[in-house]
């Protein structure tokens, strides 16, 4: 069996405050294979971006991983030395962020940032390097890269700017990529033309992809497997097709409620009542029992690990026996 090109373990995310403790993420577990799309999903505050954050390194302080490993190919790099983990960032992980002005300097043409990326992090002349630059932006759908790239970022609209970022993200060929958002200031064609490009990039060099979003159609569209994430944990993992048309989880099963599908004559969508609770404030048990149509006593007391009721789908959930314990 081919190893996970990405495992999480048991990590954890706090942030130190005046009163207390706050745990943003919490015992994440979670594989991605070679070439594989996990995609990530939940509400805002429900922590996917804190997730990916953490995976890269990029926990701003006084937030830390308290707890939990994260293993590239094997290797540890959540414990890593900062100069070390900024060698891995862009060389073996890759990120590609909501708003491409984040990633892109305004005041350095295109060309520019792509050469010295690629040059931080592969051996290649100023001239090799260009032409690299241009064969990216070729692959990411720029139409006359060649007379483009020496173009600025606010020259360009911004789906061609978040297809510039993905090239930025693919300079030295990364093993993972994660994408944080990518698609959500985008109206819904250009969304669909970067979700293709994201899975034949995928496809054609192997990496594996961390896909971040609150748009179920985007997870439906790229993902291989997706994760739905609620108040810093898993609520459930599985594979796309399964999830969406079987979900297991109370919550899983409200958000798919919610998501209008066609022939269908509704007089209202269904949704879920209440809202995300504050990391402050975060209920005792399952952190979701207050807003649960199916909630039980047991479900206000105790918090529930991982279960695996069938092969390749986990749950947090007591509605299914505590023998399936993943």
């Amino acid at each position: 069996m081919t190893e996970p090109l990405l495992s999480v373990r048991g990590l954890t995310v706090e942030f130190p405050t005046r009163h207390g403790i706050l745990t943003a993420v919490e015992d994440i577990d979670l594989d991605i294979m070679p070439g594989e799309v996990l995609g990530m999903v939940g509400e805002s505050g429900a922590g996917k971006s804190m997730t990916g954050n953490a995976i890269i390194g990029l926990i701003e302080p006084p937030g830390r991983i308290a707890r939990g490993e994260v293993l590239l190919k094997g290797q540890r790099i959540d414990n890593l030395p900062p100069d070390e983990m900024r060698a891995i960032r862009g060389r073996r992980i890759g990120m590609i962020f909501q708003d491409p002005l984040t990633s892109l300097n305004p005041l350095y043409r295109i060309s520019d940032q792509l050469v010295e990326t690629i040059r931080t992090h592969l051996p290649l002349s100023r001239d090799a390097a260009l032409k690299r630059a241009i064969g990216l932006l070729d692959d990411v759908g720029i139409p006359d890269a060649a007379r483009r790239i020496d173009d600025y970022p606010h020259q360009f609209s911004g789906g061609m700017r978040q297809r510039v970022v993905i090239a930025l993200a693919l300079c030295a060929e990364p093993d993972l990529v994660i994408a944080d958002e990518p698609t959500t200031a985008l109206d819904v064609s250009v969304q669909a033309q970067i979700i293709e490009v994201m899975k034949q990039l995928c496809a054609e060099r192997g990496a594996a992809i961390l896909l971040v979003t609150h748009d179920m159609g985007v997870i439906a569209e790229t993902a291989d497997r997706v994760a739905v994430m609620y108040a810093g944990r898993i609520a459930e993992i599985g594979p796309v097709r399964d999830v969406i048309k079987h979900a297991m989880h109370p919550y899983t099963a409200g958000l798919m409620g919610a998501i209008p599908r066609l022939g269908e004559n509704l007089d209202r969508l269904s949704q879920i009542p209440g809202a995300m609770p504050r990391l402050s404030a975060i209920p005792q048990g399952c952190a979701f029992n207050p807003r649960c149509p199916r909630v039980m006593d047991r479900c206000r007391v105790d918090r529930p690990g991982l279960l695996e009721p069938v092969p390749g789908r986990r749950v947090a959930c007591w509605l299914y026996p505590e023998e399936a314990q993943a």
